[in-house]
């Protein structure tokens, strides 16, 4: 079997950033997939699975509600815990969503109130909900997107 794109990328010197991690296309449709890595691998602690749980929750429902909620196929979290995947429709580089993606932060840094989805009959495991450790992780996320602007893998 090939090896997928996203196991090509050295992991060791991966660091936070926004980062095209694929492109997709059938016909004239293209899908670019961004990986929004909020944790540098192996040099800081995963995210936890609450905090996790509610940058799901709430980026989700940011990025549904927004100007771009007709190019959104899907925002969720990657298995290894150390950040989310966004998927868009459009050929599009990190550049052009930079602005979304601080505006999610924002919007995440700044929320009150109860996790939109967060309730039995609408998630399968709504308890498990921490919305001020996910704003830890989304300040400390958006401090270093915001200061280092890193767009590329690295080589």
């Amino acid at each position: 079997m090939e090896k997928i794109a996203s196991f090509s990328v050295n992991h060791l010197d991966l660091l936070k950033g926004l980062y095209v991690s694929r492109k997709d296309m059938d016909k004239q449709l293209v899908v670019t997939t961004f990986d929004l890595r909020m944790v540098a691998p192996y040099k800081e602690p995963v995210i936890d699975m609450p905090a996790l749980h509610t940058i799901e929750h709430l980026g989700a429902t940011y990025l549904r509600n927004s100007k771009y909620k007709d190019q959104i196929v899907y925002f969720g979290p990657m298995g290894c815990r150390t950040g989310f995947y966004l998927i868009m429709f459009g050929d599009l580089k990190s550049e052009d969503v930079y602005p979304l993606v601080v505006s999610l932060c924002d919007y995440i840094i700044d929320f009150e109130g109860h996790i939109p989805g967060a309730y039995k009959e609408q998630c399968g495991n709504y308890l498990e909900q921490n919305l001020d450790m996910a704003k830890y992780y989304i300040r400390k996320y958006k401090e270093d997107l915001v200061n280092n602007k890193r767009f590329t893998y690295p080589e």
